[in-house]
């Protein structure tokens, strides 16, 4: 019987060996940590965000800023459909929420962990924990996988052990081209007197834009401990993954907090002025923004809260709604994106076939998941892309 080694106890490997005919090969596991499928545990807040509900494979592309010509055809043979009635056949309901984020209807990552546990072992696929591959050498037909807990045989390799520097060192020694890894979703580090005590204050649609690199994008924005995350941020973090390492994460960046023109904002003041002369500007629900937010603008806009909106000047204006619809942020380093870990780079994509992710170098090698030079905005997609992945693999193999 053939030997499949996975090297990578994550969702691509888990994923492919759950689809592979355990009938025609014998399949093994090996994980380097203690615990396999780590990033599923702690996705979506520990609920998993299983996939998006986006059907149509030219729409799904658009939210990968890199690997989107690639995974056209990918999508094509296994899109989210597939995804949802494949956990479907396996008893696990899944729920579309309003965002159109996919989570088990349990809201536990717990319940995506057990079935894939469930389906390794029906097949009774080997899986090695703390397992470290150190080297993998070519040997005629066959690749000898060199550990930390002996040597294996493989006569297919599935790799598929995410972005870690180590595991890219490995299959660049076997010719592969690496493209340089840099973080992609990351969050924004900003000292700001508006931004100072007000984490937690969120925007249900705000504007951001890197005048720098002629790039802007629109979401919900929340306000950090440490400065800017939320939709509106990660997804300009992950178009511009590659710009902004090389800005070292020093750069400029302009938010409307309110996603109006600052003419339009002004008629709504205006309007409002003439309506409410009396009322205090402090007590004022001009725009769409939580009161400590108002009270807030007011303060770095220097404006009295106790004046009433009649009297305040053309000048106090500008400045309230500069900081409401043009405010300018030094952006002075990066965070982690809770412990969801993306990457840019990883293996070429020139070097895959894409028909089934086997390697264009190496026979009977196939390569899934964020090792590849792949990734995807925030909200169900990266995961998508190694269900797919895996899938093709896997489809591969039991049609050999």
């Amino acid at each position: 019987m053939k030997q499949i080694i996975i090297i990578g106890g994550g969702a691509a490997g888990f994923f492919c060996a759950s689809n592979l005919d355990e009938t025609q090969y014998k399949i093994t596991i090996l994980e380097q940590n203690s615990d396999v499928l780590q990033k599923v545990k702690v996705s979506g807040g520990g609920r998993c965000n299983v996939t998006h509900a986006c059907f149509d494979p030219r729409e799904l592309i658009q939210f990968y800023p890199r690997g989107n010509k690639e995974l056209l055809s990918v999508f094509t043979r296994f899109q989210p459909g597939d995804t949802m009635e494949w956990f479907d056949q396996r008893k696990v309901s899944l729920k579309i929420e309003n965002d159109n984020r996919i989570f088990p209807e349990s809201n536990s990552s717990q319940t995506i962990i057990n079935t894939f546990l469930n389906e390794v072992q029906k097949k009774s696929v080997e899986v090695k924990t703390k397992c470290v591959v150190k080297e993998i050498e070519k040997q005629d037909d066959q690749y000898l996988v060199k550990t930390n807990a002996g040597d294996f045989m493989a006569d297919y390799i599935i790799y598929s052990t995410g972005s870690s520097p180590k595991s890219l060192k490995i299959i660049e020694n076997l010719g592969h081209k690496i493209v340089d890894p840099v973080p992609s979703l990351f969050t924004f580090n900003i000292k700001d007197d508006l931004l100072a005590d007000m984490a937690g204050t969120s925007f249900e649609m705000a504007q951001t834009s890197i005048p720098k690199l002629k790039t802007e994008e629109s979401g919900p924005l929340l306000i950090t401990h440490w400065g800017l995350s939320g939709p509106a941020i990660l997804k300009i973090s992950a178009w511009e993954a590659i710009n902004l390492a090389q800005l070292k994460y020093h750069f400029e960046i302009e938010v409307n907090f309110i996603s109006l023109a600052i003419q339009n904002a002004e008629e709504i003041f205006q309007h409002f002025k003439q309506n409410n002369p009396k009322k205090t500007i402090g007590q004022s629900k001009i725009f769409d923004v939580t009161n400590r937010f108002w009270q807030k603008i007011l303060h770095v806009s220097k404006v009295d809260h106790n004046k009433q909106i009649a009297n305040i000047s053309g000048k106090e204006m500008q400045s309230i709604l500069e900081n409401l619809c043009r405010k300018k942020f030094q952006v002075t380093g990066k965070s982690t994106f809770k412990d969801e870990f993306v990457t840019a780079g990883g293996v070429d994509l020139k070097e895959i076939n894409f028909k089934n992710m086997s390697s264009k170098l190496l026979p009977n090698f196939y390569i899934a998941g964020e090792v590849l030079n792949i990734d995807a905005v925030t909200g169900g997609f990266n995961f998508q892309a190694c269900w797919s992945e895996a899938w093709l693999i896997a489809q591969d193999l039991n049609n050999l």
